[in-house]
């Protein structure tokens, strides 16, 4: 049995490098003008669509934002998860999130140019940087060239959790070839966005030392009039390093949240993070682009979707 085990643990270490080979391959074909010739206003006609969805709701922006990481970390950036499922399981996600991403492919294929010629895949990579940016956040430069996915992320959902621990997150965040610290700098896209009480209500009523006492009281109230909370309370549409000086005083909504400042070995990227915006910023725009790289799919294993909602 021991020998059986051996070779079954052999045999998924070389799946998962095959996987990061043909990943590392695909991604090499990613660059951001890579639709300089057939589309040479797309960035243009997202960040205008992007700006008209945060108008109607405050919400697309972190619902956009969660999207782009949905699709990277469960089967890679392809769009996998704006295909319909016929079990209508979105994984908790906001319809604003996908909302923002149709009107914006309605916008690029609006145009002679463009129609039918952009991923959906490369779509929400943009929106994503939109989002964050006219949030106040980095203006950072995306790679383009993905294909999409023809299948939808159904029964493939292995996300990190709420009350994950540190090497929890960082066991996930290690399969997408990603460190300790670009985790903990993608985790800084908390400053946007709520999460229902469902997700952090175990904690609250002095059940978690770690949570600032006076923040406890505070999410009892608010739990007592709305089924959610912001994950930052003071600038919750507003993209900043807020989130990380929140955690240096036990206001973490969430467990897995909070655990980034106390864990010993994850403190000082928290302090360093809440003392330097600018620091910040850069390294969450290096994380999104190492990000964006997962799982990238080629004309080979891949589309151009006509509708992001259904493979051609």
């Amino acid at each position: 049995m021991a020998n059986l085990g051996a070779l079954a643990s052999l045999a998924a270490i070389v799946v998962l490098a095959e996987v990061a080979i043909l990943s590392s391959f695909a991604a090499a074909q990613l660059r951001p003008d890579y639709y300089a010739g057939v589309c040479p206003n797309l960035e243009g006609i997202v960040r205008d669509s992007v700006k008209q969805s945060m108008a109607k709701s405050p919400i697309s922006a972190p619902a956009t934002l969660r999207l782009f990481f949905h699709d990277c970390a469960v089967m890679g950036c392809d769009a996998s998860v704006m295909i319909v499922s016929p079990t209508g399981d979105d994984y908790s996600l906001k319809p604003e999130g996908f909302q923002t991403i149709l009107d914006a492919k309605a916008a690029v294929d609006s145009d002679p140019q463009c129609r039918y010629k952009v991923s959906c895949a490369d779509i929400i990579a943009l929106a994503a940087r939109e989002s964050v940016f006219q949030s106040g956040g980095p203006n950072y430069t995306v790679e383009l060239g993905r294909y999409d996915g023809k299948i939808s992320t159904t029964n493939n959902v292995t996300l990190p959790h709420g009350d994950d621990n540190l090497d929890s997150l960082n066991a996930f965040f290690s399969t997408l070839g990603l460190s300790q610290a670009d985790m903990i700098a993608l985790s800084g896209a908390h400053t946007l966005g709520a999460a229902d009480c469902s997700f952090f209500q175990h904690r609250t009523r002095g059940k978690d030392p770690s949570m600032n006492p006076s923040f406890d009281a505070q999410l009892q109230g608010t739990c007592a009039r709305q089924n959610f909370a912001f994950l930052d309370d003071v600038t919750p549409v507003g993209f900043d390093n807020l989130y990380f000086q929140h955690l240096q005083n036990g206001r973490g909504l969430l467990g897995s949240d909070q655990v980034l400042y106390t864990d010993e070995r994850s403190r000082s990227t928290v302090d360093y993070y809440a003392s330097n915006q600018g620091i910040f910023f850069y390294d969450f725009s290096v994380a999104m682009t190492k990000l964006g790289r997962v799982g990238v799919k080629t004309a080979a294993d891949g589309e151009i979707r006509r509708d992001c909602r259904y493979p051609n």
